[in-house]
């Protein structure tokens, strides 16, 4: 069976995307911070639970040596965070932590376990606000940057783990019904995590490197 990783799976998206991908028979390795987030990932028939902060090196680490030198298909980052308050240096630093730093250097940790793998397939749950293109309205000024750094990030990665066979893909989720979209979002979870297994399953050297929404549409830089 193939194998995915997903970082920050016990709500929304995350959650939906573990439940889908262990419903069809993968393995899945999921992520979370909490006891309670971990018994609840843990009860899903078929997914595997793990501890992770990813903000933190040891945690990183400990969850690294955990997946050992399983193959791993498909590592979906998927953790993230949108603090939409006044910017300030603290709160700037840890939204590129989380969204940025984290997501990039998990998956080159990860690197040759998905290239051990059939699929060997790297994607980053970024945010069309992330588009310097698209913005035509401002705000949210941390949220967007780290989002916009994170897609430069994993543009560098598609260039440099090209030649290992891996691909990647930057995803937009849409606007969703979950606790950060808010309840007037335009679609619900399930909408949009079979758009996004889609985009996955279709990823491969002749696209990697796309930044596209979850029905499929390239969005500019």
């Amino acid at each position: 069976m193939p194998s995915i990783v997903i970082t920050g799976a016990s709500r929304g998206i995350g959650k939906g995307l573990a439940e889908a991908y262990a419903g069809e028979g993968w393995d899945v390795i999921a992520t979370a911070r909490s006891d309670g987030d971990l018994a609840m990932l843990s009860a899903i028939d078929g997914v595997e639970a793990h501890r992770l902060d990813v903000t933190d090196e040891a945690s990183r680490s400990a969850f690294v040596d955990a997946v050992g030198d399983r193959p791993v298909d498909v590592l979906l980052n998927n953790a993230g965070i949108l603090d939409g308050g006044p910017p300030s240096v603290e709160a700037w630093q840890r939204s590129f932590l989380v969204n940025t730093i984290a997501p990039t250097l998990l998956s080159q940790a990860l690197a040759d376990n998905v290239a051990a793998s059939e699929r060997k397939v790297i994607a980053l749950m970024s945010s069309k606000v992330g588009s310097i293109d698209d913005n035509s309205g401002g705000g949210i000024v941390m949220y967007r940057s780290s989002k916009t750094a994170a897609n430069m990030a994993f543009k560098c990665l598609e260039i440099e783990l090209a030649p290992r066979g891996i691909s990647t893909v930057i995803l937009h989720p849409g606007w969703v019904q979950t606790e950060m979209g808010g309840e007037n979002a335009l679609i619900d979870v399930a909408t949009s995590v079979a758009g996004l297994r889609e985009r996955i399953a279709e990823t491969s050297s002749d696209n990697s490197g796309r930044f596209v929404t979850y029905d499929g549409q390239p969005i500019a830089w």
